[in-house]
């Protein structure tokens, strides 16, 4: 495959768009008023979805969402989402390594790249006169790359780095040790390489993993600030890499454990779940207006968060420090919901014990309209807060062009909120109190129980 060259061809004009104008003439001044737009959507017969915003921004966001995600390793190349993710700047067909950098960077560009369990997002900014710069570097980061045994060998000593940085995070630690314990396979897999395949990932297994991959069925093309027909014009002539669906992923199997991460830790962090909802359902929305209900963290910043009803719980039973709040999670195909817990080593035990009685109170019916409505407040006003940046609507975009095809508007999905009912809300926490549980915990245990004690 060669390297990708010739989108400068493409016009970058955009501000011109003649159907999103009306001129006004005032004197010997025009105005210009751009008319509101809505997301469009559309999917070619590759199965490429494009979607796009145009909101005249000076600035524009273009991404490429691939569903790639570390539940799609297997055990030869467990880990070679990492390095795929370092290696978004390595030298393409196209394109050295030097030359992206410089060419990104000198039109005061970025490229980016972010990953979950369940897909990949390659990410440029830049002057939306500088499309074509930038989107030929995405392109070909996407679809041309070398992988060149040198420079996937250099990476090990990033991977290393990441991982370093990773464990000093007590949460980051507990939340991965949890999905290893909850799952059999697929959502098992962390998102950093494992200790026994760094330095064994090889540029062989990154070109493999791209092959079953990064097909067009696969993918998303998205953008803020760009023109649709731009953006439609670019997936037909540059992504229509590779037919077929690619990979298939194993459908995760829950299947509750628990694992334990012992050290001398002066605070130990513990959450305990089971398992919820799929994302996109009915259900995974009573998940989410529970978590509120619960306590999902403070809401001012620096704020105690004296609302909660965990935190109120909780402190009925101790007097020590401690914090606590309700953890949610939600996949393609499932999802993870609970409490999570940070305290002193003598009280891990009452504090973990009291965040359970909470939510088994909430499932016996201890739920007032107040609560309720508060709830679908701040569940909505998060929603909508995460829209207000371009990071978080790009991501939404892509998330469900990519899963569903099409777009939901904000005002379907604060609808949708806003139909929970108080019996939606029991069943939801009902289910976690029956349900198998999975228990990650890391500090001194010597006060924190097993997870068939509580």
């Amino acid at each position: 495959m060669k390297g990708i060259r010739g989108i400068s061809q493409l016009s970058t004009r955009l501000y011109a768009a003649q159907a999103a104008r009306k001129v006004e003439a005032t004197g010997a001044a025009e105005r210009v008023k751009f008319q509101p737009q809505e997301v469009q959507v559309t999917k070619l017969s590759s199965g490429l979805v494009i979607a796009s915003l145009e909101n005249y921004s000076p600035a524009s966001k273009i991404g490429v969402v691939v569903k790639a995600g570390c539940r799609y390793e297997t055990p030869e190349n467990r880990g070679v989402t990492h390095l795929l993710r370092l290696a978004s700047s390595l030298t393409t067909k196209g394109a050295s390594a030097f030359k992206i950098c410089r060419g990104v960077e000198a039109v005061g560009g970025s490229l980016s790249v972010t990953s979950s369990r369940e897909n990949m997002m390659y990410t440029v900014d830049c002057l939306r006169d500088d499309i074509d710069t930038v989107m030929e570097y995405l392109i070909n980061v996407t679809t041309a790359p070398e992988f060149r045994p040198w420079e996937v060998s250099d990476l090990t000593s990033r991977v290393k780095m990441d991982k370093a940085q990773a464990a000093q995070s007590t949460q980051m630690a507990v939340i991965e040790a949890l999905h290893e314990a909850a799952y059999k396979n697929a959502l098992s897999n962390s998102l950093y390489c494992p200790d026994h395949m760094v330095g064994n990932i090889q540029s062989e297994h990154l070109h493999q993993f791209v092959q079953n991959n990064f097909t067009s069925a696969r993918m998303a093309l998205v953008g803020l600030g760009v023109d649709h027909a731009v953006l439609k014009q670019v997936g037909e002539q540059f992504l229509n890499i590779r037919s077929g669906a690619g990979t298939t992923g194993a459908k995760a199997q829950y299947r509750g454990g628990e694992v334990r991460l012992a050290n001398l830790a002066s605070l130990v962090h513990s959450a305990v779940v089971s398992q919820s909802a799929a994302a996109g359902t009915g259900e995974a929305v009573a998940f989410s207006v529970l978590q509120h209900v619960l306590g999902a963290g403070p809401h001012v910043k620096r704020g105690s968060n004296t609302s909660s009803k965990l935190i109120q719980g909780v402190a009925k039973a101790t007097a020590d420090p401690f914090d606590v709040s309700a953890f949610n999670a939600s996949y393609s195909d499932s999802g993870l919901f609970g409490v999570y817990t940070i305290s002193q080593v003598g009280a891990a035990g009452d504090v973990i014990k009291a965040a359970l009685a909470e939510v088994k109170n909430v499932a016996d019916g201890g739920v007032t309209a107040a609560d309720l409505t508060r709830a679908k407040t701040q569940l909505k006003g998060q929603y909508l807060m995460s829209l207000e940046t371009s990071e978080g609507l790009l991501e939404a975009l892509g998330t469900q062009a990519l899963t569903e095809g099409s777009y939901v508007s904000p005002e379907e999905i604060t609808k949708t909120i806003d139909n929970i009912s108080l019996t939606d809300v029991a069943n939801a926490a009902g289910k976690f109190v029956s349900g198998k549980k999975t228990m990650a915990s890391s500090g001194n245990l010597i006060k924190t129980p097993f997870v068939d004690e509580i």
